[in-house]
């Protein structure tokens, strides 16, 4: 055999064998190893600590479910978070709204009207500041921005008392004007709307509207409404979570039971509970807290697909 010929043997003979000792693949792999060993470890990490607070957060609501569903003495002498004896829950579902003539329904209803009429009013208002400022240039513009700015980073409680003050030397306090007003006025909405009108209206468009002859409220209503939908959706949430959990403004505004919501209702009842002779009604304080938190997982369910529409534009390009 030729020296040509057994040097092309042996070449096969290697390439055949795989990569030597010395040779760079075998520590690659090995990093590579490490590298998804690492990834594993870390995946690991991450879902035990989601899964903490998945439970963290589920379980005070597998707690108000289950207790939801006992009777009064069945309340105070069972384990608290699993179920015991008769399932209760239609009872005391009827018990609450027909206790005290049905003050629990006077009360849903004067948060559905607050909300109705306090958020829905806040997201318009919001929409309509948010898109003025954000494709129309005046003159102290800039200080319009830094008095927003200021006022999201102001909580509302440090507002209360001041406003209560205001509005009870113009008599609405004690009226559903008191809560309904303040609730108009949401600043971190309009920065929200501010904020995303400016890339999801492109400028363009209106421009193309008006040389079409449309006026600007039209080009508002018809074009710009539909553009800012999934901003609306959001800012509708976080102001309808906002109105419907309202406490102490409610608190300190009214002083007639029969314009309470929900929240100050039902703290009304929790504070006749811890009275004597007050634990029968422990049950319905429950109940009630129940019934209160269904709607608000209801509107997020039902406006989840246009919230994550709206945090995926202008992810993808066409």
């Amino acid at each position: 055999m030729s020296s040509v010929d057994r040097a092309t043997a042996l070449s096969t003979t290697d390439a055949a064998a795989g990569p030597t000792k010395g040779s760079r693949m075998p520590r690659y792999t090995k990093a590579a190893k490490q590298t998804q060993a690492l990834h594993t470890k870390k995946s690991i990490i991450l879902t035990i600590v989601m899964g903490a607070l998945l439970i963290y957060s589920l379980l005070p609501l597998f707690w108000l479910f289950v207790n939801s569903t006992k009777t009064q003495a069945e309340l105070l002498n069972s384990f608290g978070l699993w179920f015991s004896g008769d399932f209760a829950l239609w009872d005391n579902i009827v018990a609450t709204l027909t206790y005290n003539d049905g003050v629990f329904v006077r009360w849903f209803g004067n948060t559905v009207l607050y909300v109705v009429v306090g958020a829905g009013g806040a997201t318009f208002l919001a929409a309509l500041g948010g898109y003025g400022l954000a494709k129309f240039n005046f003159p102290g513009k800039k200080a319009v921005f830094a008095v927003v700015l200021g006022a999201v980073a102001i909580p509302g409680t440090a507002l209360a008392v001041p406003t209560f003050l205001m509005f009870s030397q113009m008599g609405l306090t004690n009226t559903p004007w008191a809560v309904i007003l303040p609730s108009l006025i949401s600043p971190f909405g309009l920065y929200l709307i501010w904020t995303y009108a400016m890339d999801a209206v492109p400028t363009e468009v209106l421009e193309a509207a008006r040389m079409d002859g449309s006026g600007e409220f039209r080009t508002f209503f018809t074009i710009s409404l539909k553009l800012l939908a999934p901003g609306l959706v959001t800012v509708l949430l976080f102001t309808l979570v906002a109105t419907w959990n309202n406490y102490f403004l409610p608190l300190i505004m009214l002083s007639e039971p029969t314009w309470y919501p929900l929240t100050v209702g039902l703290k009304q009842w929790n504070m006749q509970a811890q009275t004597v002779g007050g634990d029968v009604i422990y049950n319905l304080v429950i109940t009630g807290s129940l019934l209160t938190i269904v709607p608000i997982v209801v509107a997020f369910l039902f406006l989840q697909r246009y919230w994550q529409s709206g945090l995926a534009a202008g992810s993808v390009k066409a």
